[in-house]
């Protein structure tokens, strides 16, 4: 049979073939390419540094590297929350209340997942989440406003960020809260959306007694961003969440946290007082602390944007104090600044790369990649920089040594510790801080020494602390020593 027959009348083959219907893509390229798309890119991005940050903070906890008494403090007032309990932490005083040291009723809300997971890791994975999920407003924000690209190398120098990394290598703190609330209320202020920053804002005054100065200085932004519109309700709003931020930060201070802890004072008010001043910033630190905030994260360019106002009360707070632990780039103290200066950093560019001063439009082009190449070198000398050392991974034979020593102690006991033994405890004793325990003799004491101890040393160490009691070390291992009060069996 001639093949000519079977193309129909008047239709070349040829033609026959171009008018063929193209192929479907399988579904397999179809979920590749939907999952390609540029916005989920900060998404990815914030699944990464929760993934990097959680590795960090779990390996310490694994080393046994806490480095204060934080993380503890923290569970038991989350373990307490997590059974329907008043949040008493121990190790603040043998039945202090948390919320009469810090008001940060916003930790509650780790309770449920303590309940289900009740073991400081759950903590360290809760921060690191929140710490992550603050990436995804500010590396949105730059795509939308400069790009992918430009948006992908904000985010990537904004998750690498010192200030962030030396939280995450730090025990819980609260302030994890404030970066998500902080990133998505300035995320708002810059695309307008006023109510949506507003309420973004205001749930600030949950996390720390002093945010309330910082949600009066986004509340004075977004006045000033909305000025122009001569809208009379948009202004009494903005000025009603500036008084609503001072008002929230005067009754924490002045009320609620007296109330609870009793003393009718704010503990803290001594390191601003001259009478219980140690010591004074000096300028040099002011401004060394002033150029790591303003110069690796952003070349100063954020300065040109009023967003950095938010940043002024915690910068003021800080350098005000008579505590030098807060003048510093150490600790966790500096991360709530980061999305401050990161979303002020990427408002800056969008405003300049319009300047008719090319020398500036030309600089805020270059400046995304130069903050990731910052963040990226200055990694080597930060805690993320762990995460290539093999030893990083590794639990020392030390520890497990430590771990089986303080396992001797039974549940439900009462222990003193110093900070070593101390986040190994709390998930299932009543910890007290060493030599805080006001009267009360604990069934034991368990210390964590960085030279060896004769057991004579440590029982000595334990009658000098309790000059009633009799104590007897019954373990020691991994540079753990634990001492049973005499006749203070509970097992």
């Amino acid at each position: 049979m001639d093949t000519a027959a079977a193309v129909p009348p008047g239709t070349t083959g040829d033609t026959a073939d171009q008018t063929a219907a193209p192929a479907e893509p399988s579904p397999l390229r179809s979920r590749a390419a939907a999952l390609r798309n540029p916005r989920l890119d900060p998404y990815w991005l914030a699944g990464a540094l929760f993934l990097a940050y959680t590795t960090l903070s779990v390996c310490r906890y694994r080393r046994m590297a806490t480095m204060s008494w934080d993380l503890g403090i923290f569970e038991q007032a989350i373990r307490a929350y997590a059974h329907l309990q008043a949040p008493v932490a121990d190790l603040k005083g043998p039945g202090a209340h948390i919320l009469g040291d810090h008001f940060s009723p916003v930790t509650a809300l780790v309770a449920p997942f303590y309940r289900v997971f009740p073991t400081p890791v759950t903590l360290l994975v809760v921060q690191a989440a929140l710490f992550a999920l603050s990436a995804v407003p500010v590396a949105r924000l730059a795509a939308h406003l400069l790009g992918r690209g430009r948006g992908l190398l904000i985010g990537v120098a904004y998750g690498l960020s010192w200030g962030i990394q030396r939280a995450v290598d730090f025990d819980f703190h609260e302030v994890a809260f404030a970066m998500p609330l902080l990133a998505f209320a300035l995320e708002a202020v810059v695309r307008e959306r006023w109510y949506r920053a507003m309420l973004w804002t205001a749930p600030l005054v949950l996390v720390k007694e002093d945010l309330g100065a910082t949600v009066a200085a986004i509340g004075t932004v977004i006045l000033l961003r909305s000025w122009g519109r001569r809208d009379a309700r948009l202004s009494a709003l903005a000025i009603g969440l500036a008084a609503f931020g001072v008002i929230a930060s005067a009754l924490a201070l002045g009320v609620v946290i007296p109330e609870f802890n009793g003393s009718g004072d704010y503990a803290y008010w001594k390191k601003m007082e001259d009478g219980e001043a140690t010591a004074t910033i000096p300028l040099d630190t002011a401004l060394r602390t002033l150029a790591w905030v303003l110069l690796p994260t952003a070349g100063l360019l954020a300065l040109r944007s009023p967003l950095l106002l938010a940043a002024v009360p915690t910068l003021g707070w800080r350098f005000v104090s008579h505590d030098d632990h807060y003048w510093g780039t150490d600790w966790h103290y500096n991360a709530v600044l980061m999305p401050v200066v990161f979303l002020a950093l990427v408002d800056a560019i969008h405003r300049s790369r319009r300047s008719r001063r090319s020398w500036l439009a030309a600089y805020a082009r270059q400046l995304p990649i130069a903050v990731a190449a910052a963040g990226v070198a200055l990694t080597s000398s930060l805690p993320l920089y762990g995460l290539t050392e093999p030893d990083t991974y590794r639990k020392p034979a030390a520890v497990a040594d430590a771990e089986r020593v303080l396992g001797e102690i039974p549940d439900d006991a009462t222990v003193e510790a110093n900070v070593g033994p101390i986040s190994r405890l709390t998930d299932r004793c009543r910890v007290f801080w060493v030599g805080d325990t006001r009267g009360i003799a604990p069934d034991y004491i368990a210390m964590k020494e960085d030279e060896p101890r004769s057991p004579q040393h440590m029982t000595d160490y334990a009658r000098q602390l309790h000059p009633d009691e009799e104590y007897r070390l019954v373990g020691a291992a991994g540079g753990v020593y634990v001492l049973k009060r005499v006749g203070g069996d509970r097992a």
